[in-house]
């Protein structure tokens, strides 16, 4: 069942389920949706209620998460369109011939392919092997940084994320979203720090916020830049 408190200008919409459970919990997950787990004999009246109580919390939580809602206009793969690569704006040059090639040239990002179809399949196999590359050189030094904390991930895997940027498994794994490579280098340092600070504290404690202050004290810039070039 799904539902809506209003908070000053807020509007806060939260899945309700009712179980067996003796207490009312309330979490919010990593794509933003706040789940409120009720008693069978819990009133709306008293649910709303409770919301309304935890409500900076979890706006606090929401707006901490890595994540974003798609906003670019869909791209076309046409000459002349334009490209984010780094945080940079790149326009497309789109050559048919019987080679295939992904080249980055002045302001140019050129694309050679057989046929107009195959534009989009090379260009994010180029994006994607350059984040390979490039998020991994961002991520050592970050890496051993963190070593003082006694951390380190156990890897650091690329995928394909539709509503996130990173996530951090509980086995120490770092997930980034590919589509990262898009963004300045600032952004992607942060939201590797991000990642690592959830090696230590798994929530968004005023710990982690503390400890991701210390280890980037201009965190909030990059999260606001990321989220206006690419969300």
């Amino acid at each position: 069942m799904t539902e809506a408190i209003q908070f000053g200008s807020r509007t806060i919409d939260f899945r309700l389920e009712y179980s067996d459970r003796k207490s009312l919990g309330i979490t919010v997950t990593p794509e933003m949706e706040v789940l409120v787990k009720a008693p069978t004999d819990t009133t709306m009246e008293k649910v709303k209620e409770k919301i309304r109580k935890k409500a900076p919390w979890i706006i606090k939580q929401q707006s901490f998460f890595l994540s974003f809602q798609p906003k670019t206009p869909k791209r076309r793969y046409i000459s002349g369109e334009t490209h984010l690569y780094l945080g940079r704006q790149y326009r497309l040059q789109i050559t048919i011939a019987n080679d295939e090639s992904v080249k980055l040239k002045g302001k140019f990002i050129e694309v050679t392919a057989l046929e107009k179809s195959r534009v989009k399949e090379l260009l994010n196999t180029w994006y994607l092997q350059h984040a390979q590359t490039k998020f991994h050189s961002i991520a050592a030094p970050l890496i051993d940084k963190f070593k003082k904390y006694n951390v380190s991930p156990s890897s650091i895997v690329l995928r394909e994320m539709p509503t996130r940027w990173g996530s951090c498994t509980p086995k120490g794994k770092i997930i980034l979203n590919p589509e990262l490579i898009k963004a300045p280098k600032g952004c992607i340092e942060y939201v590797i720090i991000h990642e690592l600070c959830h090696l230590i504290h798994h929530d968004h404690t005023q710990k982690f916020l503390d400890l991701q202050s210390r280890e980037m004290k201009d965190w909030e810039k990059w999260k606001m830049k990321l989220e206006r070039i690419l969300a």
